[in-house]
């Protein structure tokens, strides 16, 4: 997959800076669609996908008894299935992370119960025999299962998704341009990190006060610390009042196309951009282009923070 630049870019402050600026903008977007086309064709990411669908979907109450049980948990597996489709093992004194599990079975007509609890509570449904009664959900068991870091073994594919480049410069700046972008911003210590295997994060105070607060993963790598910071920042600029969560992967492409070209324009390795679009299936690469108006006003609109503008952003 081809690296984007390593060196910053310019514009310089003439009438054609808005015209240059957007017709860059626009490369800079035919180009990410291509490393996203390119990426999701590669053998590294279809590797990871393969992974990734081994892993069953839990249910909203699962998840939250996964949360409540083990906040910092990403990936959760059974015993069984860590060794024999992962070829990893529960590492010894670990403790479980309780679920409940359907049960499935064959299931009476009329009580919708197994056979032996059908005969329990006396069921007088006798037309067809037990085995020949449709399979179905009877109850919910309590199963084990185990998170990823609990487990030791073969390491599951990743995807290279962290910037690169020198950016100690990029962090301060983008702190100080946080109350003109109208956000609040924390960067977290990792101990104290409470969002799993987030990076950042843009939530709400609450109900009535709407300023978002921005929290990034403290990292030694500022690059991605601050590609990440874009990410957040452009979901607060641009998707404050959506709650409709069939559009979080649009969101997502959005907040992370917006993340690319900034740091592109810091002069940032933002290739790893193409991986994390890539991650998201729901979204064909080519609706990047169908909101460029969105996604370039958004980062001309924190590029001018970045430099020390006080402009308003170009109207494209």
């Amino acid at each position: 997959m081809t690296t984007t630049s390593d060196s910053s870019v310019s514009f310089e402050e003439t009438d054609a800076r808005r015209d240059e600026m957007h017709s860059t903008i626009e490369a800079w977007i035919d180009d990410l669609v291509d490393h996203v086309d390119d990426a999701q064709a590669s053998e590294e990411f279809q590797d990871w996908l393969d992974v990734q669908s081994r892993f069953h979907d839990y249910s909203h109450r699962n998840t939250l008894l996964i949360k409540l049980q083990y906040p910092e948990a990403t990936k959760v597996a059974g015993y069984n299935t860590w060794r024999n489709e992962f070829d990893r093992h529960v590492q010894e004194g670990e403790q479980a992370i309780w679920i409940w599990t359907p049960i499935i079975t064959n299931r009476c007509p009329e009580c919708e119960n197994s056979p032996s609890y059908h005969e329990q509570i006396g069921c007088e449904y006798d037309e067809t025999p037990p085995e020949e009664w449709s399979k179905g959900l009877v109850g919910f068991k309590p199963t084990a299962v185990f998170d990823v870091s609990q487990t030791e073994g073969e390491p599951l594919p990743e995807l290279e998704t962290e910037a690169t480049g020198d950016a100690d410069d990029l962090v301060p700046a983008l702190k100080n341009a946080a109350a003109d972008i109208g956000v609040t911003v924390r960067i977290v210590n990792a101990d104290e990190w409470e969002h799993g295997d987030a990076t950042g994060v843009c939530k709400y105070r609450n109900q009535r006060d709407l300023q978002p607060v921005v929290e990034a993963k403290a990292r030694s790598n500022q690059a991605d610390l601050v590609v990440t910071l874009i990410h957040e920042y452009a979901h607060a600029l641009l998707h404050s009042d959506i709650t409709d969560e069939t559009e979080r992967a649009k969101r997502e492409v959005e907040a992370e196309a917006v993340a690319y070209i900034v740091g592109r324009y810091c002069g940032l390795d933002t290739s790893g951009s193409a991986f994390y679009l890539a991650a998201w299936q729901g979204d064909d690469p080519a609706s990047i282009q169908n909101r460029l108006d969105r996604i370039s006003n958004t980062a001309k609109e924190i590029i001018k923070m970045i430099d020390g503008s006080t402009s308003e952003p170009d109207e494209t």
